[in-house]
């Protein structure tokens, strides 16, 4: 798996706070939504970093999010990686974010719920329809408050624990991944 060392982070790995932003590079998904408050909030707090993890869906905008990310200290751009590294990356980060202007159902919020790491999201209907807010993920509206929420998640180990634990059970009672593709399957045999 790349290390956070491949993104440039030259920190102690145990004192990181990596968030990671998981999505194709196209302008749905927002992956600059952030990024201004999380240079600020860097300037205050060396160890947070926010790593976004994807292919360039769009390569236009993908150039775009490059140049922003090359300015943007404690902002990092991977390419994407093979799923088993990703999740691995995904266990070892801090929690998985989601900054899209519009979301279906997300498998990277669910992955993340699987595996036991806190989800924090934009509240936008597709998210809220999986996130129940400060229960099984935390949503927010802007990026203050996207600050202002992680903030009180690392500083509350019982709230993160607490969040993980509903996260994984609404995952486990409403989206095994057998259930789904179960359902999926039963959905195409019927249209033909």
């Amino acid at each position: 798996m790349q290390s956070w060392f491949d993104t440039g982070i030259t920190q102690d790995h145990n004192n990181l706070c990596i968030f990671l932003l998981i999505c194709g590079l196209r302008r749905v998904k927002d992956p600059l939504y952030l990024v201004d408050a999380f240079v600020e909030w860097h300037r205050e707090d060396p160890s947070v970093h926010l790593i976004i993890i994807g292919p360039a869906v769009d390569p236009v905008f993908a150039e775009e999010v490059n140049e922003k990310v090359k300015r943007a200290d404690g902002v990092h751009l991977l390419q994407e990686i093979p799923q088993e590294d990703l999740h691995a990356a995904v266990k070892k980060c801090f929690a998985v974010v989601n900054s899209s202007i519009s979301e279906g159902m997300s498998a990277a919020i669910l992955e993340a719920m699987d595996l036991n790491v806190p989800v924090l999201a934009r509240n936008i209907p597709g998210n809220a329809a999986i996130i129940t807010h400060k229960a099984t993920g935390l949503l927010y509206s802007n990026p203050e408050e996207f600050v202002q929420l992680s903030k009180s998640l690392i500083k509350d180990p019982s709230l993160q624990r607490e969040i993980v634990t509903r996260a994984k059970e609404y995952v486990t009672k409403h989206h095994l991944w057998e259930d789904e593709r179960n359902a999926y399957q039963n959905f195409v045999l019927r249209l033909h």
